[in-house]
Parts: structure tokens; C-alpha cells; sequence
């Protein structure tokens, strides 16, 4: 393994799980919006893979609405992915007949409050953040952003925060018109000109100074805006693949998708 990986295995990667999916409520009635599935694995696990393929192993999950679902996940992890023995008598510990599901992956279960604004969460689970540069998501979103690129570019930059942007996709049917008649008509999602923030952050820890300890922050606001404003916001543009799980929608698509095996951001091995 490489220097430059051995360093990229240790800088952790903070997720935000603590929202409600209230625009998902068909699906995160009685669960986290994080644990919401594509296939048979949450979207969280999803994003982790994606982080694992390019060396990333730490991860800090910042807890809140229905948090337990997610640490009950991650505790009997090998329990729901691999076949075991146990016995029904004496020494209950299951005996593992294979190794599926081992990840090189260390991961930090942190309560951050119910209500906690997205800002709040960051602040409150700075004490798991022990590297200069450390990377910050959102738990809901794929794509296939190159990591290694995007942080070659943070580098460059030498900013405090880089941003990925990407462009957002339309909901409805676009039409080209004409002489009051329709000559084109596209129902599938197109490309917006414009881009939007697609998460996929990476911050250094001047960061922090930044934020504070109040729970309503919302890092989409203040935080982010003073970090233009004094030229240390740095926008990394994804110009591939990439999509929210926002509505019931964004749901079905990415599950069909994942069920074709055409799931562009699936790049890790089986």
C-alpha cells in the first residue's frame, strides 16, 4: 500500500444520517432516511462503498432521527451478511462460515440530537476528527465522483473547503416548442447548464472555526456562505453521474437501476 493511501485510509469521512425524509415518508416512517434501500443494503452502505473503493475506511455517522436502526445495523453486520452456526445451547457466539461483508471499515456511531441542524452535527463530532483534512457527506445522495480527483483538487487549491458541484436533474417533461406545437419530448431527467452543491465535501479543520456549538446551524447557510465570501469555499465540478433519494420517486428510480445492473455508481467489485 502506497504512502498516499495509508494516509487517505486514515482521514475520516463524516456522514450526516440524522435526518427525518420527510418528502420519503413512505419509506422513513420507521426509519432513518440513511437506511432507506437500494437492493438489499441501505444507501448509506452504498455511499461507504463508494467511499471504501478509493481507501476510505473511517467513517463518523452523525446520528439523529431513529439513530438506533443505525447502529443495530452496523453491530450485527456480520450477523446479516454471512451464514453462521450458533448453538442453541451453551456458548451462544455464532461460528462464521464465510467472510462476506468484511470491510476495511472502522465506524463511529455518534448521537448528535434529534433536531440538530446540519452545521450542529459537524460541530458536535469534532472530537473523531484527529486529521488535518477530513471529507463530509450527506446520507442520501450517490454518484460516481472520483475521490482521489477530488481531493487532488482540494489540494490545489489550498482552501479550507471544496464543495462538489454537479448538475441537478429535472423532475418533469421537457418540452421543445415551436409555433405553439411540440417538436420534442423528453420525459427522462435531463441535465441542467447550472450546478448545485452535491455534498462530497472536503473541509481542513479550520473548518471548526467557522461553526459553534449551536444546534440550529445549518452549514448550507452561514457557515458555507462565509466561506465564500472570504475566498475559502473551492467547487470541484462532477460533470458524471450522480442522484439525491429525496422523494418516493428518486426511490423507485435508483432501485430500478440497481436491479438492471446498470447502477453507474456501483465501481466496487462483488
Amino acid at each position: 500500500m502506497s504512502s498516499e493511501r495509508a494516509a487517505k485510509s486514515e482521514m475520516p469521512v463524516v456522514i450526516l444520517c440524522g435526518g427525518q425524509g420527510t418528502r420519503l415518508r413512505e419509506e422513513t416512517e420507521h426509519k432513518p432516511k440513511p437506511m432507506v434501500e437500494i437492493g438489499d443494503h441501505p444507501i448509506l452502505w452504498h455511499i461507504m462503498k463508494h467511499y471504501g473503493h478509493y481507501g476510505l475506511e473511517r467513517f463518523v455517522l452523525c446520528l439523529g432521527y431513529k439513530g438506533w436502526a443505525i447502529k443495530q445495523f452496523f453491530l450485527r453486520y456480520h450477523e446479516m451478511q454471512r451464514d453462521f452456526t450458533v448453538a442453541m445451547k451453551g456458548d451462544p457466539v455464532p461460528q462464521f462460515h464465510n467472510a462476506r461483508g468484511e470491510e476495511e471499515w472502522r465506524v463511529t456511531c455518534a448521537e448528535t440530537g434529534l433536531d440538530t441542524g446540519t452545521g450542529g452535527r459537524l460541530w458536535r463530532v469534532r472530537r473523531y476528527i484527529d486529521t488535518e483534512t477530513f471529507l463530509f457527506t450527506y446520507g442520501d445522495a450517490v454518484g460516481t465522483v472520483d475521490l482521489d480527483a477530488l481531493l487532488d483538487f482540494h489540494s490545489r487549491q489550498g482552501r479550507i473547503a471544496t464543495v462538489t458541484g454537479v448538475h441537478p436533474t429535472s423532475r418533469y417533461g421537457e418540452m421543445q416548442v415551436r409555433d405553439g406545437m411540440a417538436v420534442e419530448f423528453n420525459e427522462k431527467p435531463t441535465v441542467a447548464e447550472g450546478v448545485v452543491s452535491g455534498g462530497f465535501f472536503v473541509f481542513q479543520r479550520e473548518v471548526f472555526d467557522y461553526l459553534g456549538d449551536d444546534p440550529g446551524l445549518f452549514l448550507e447557510l452561514d457557515p458555507l456562505q462565509r466561506l465564500a465570501r472570504d475566498g475559502q469555499l473551492a467547487v470541484y465540478v462532477h460533470e458524471g453521474f450522480w442522484h439525491p433519494m429525496d422523494t418516493y420517486r428518486d426511490y423507485l428510480h435508483l432501485n430500478g437501476l440497481w436491479r438492471s445492473g446498470e447502477a453507474p455508481w456501483k465501481l466496487w467489485p462483488e
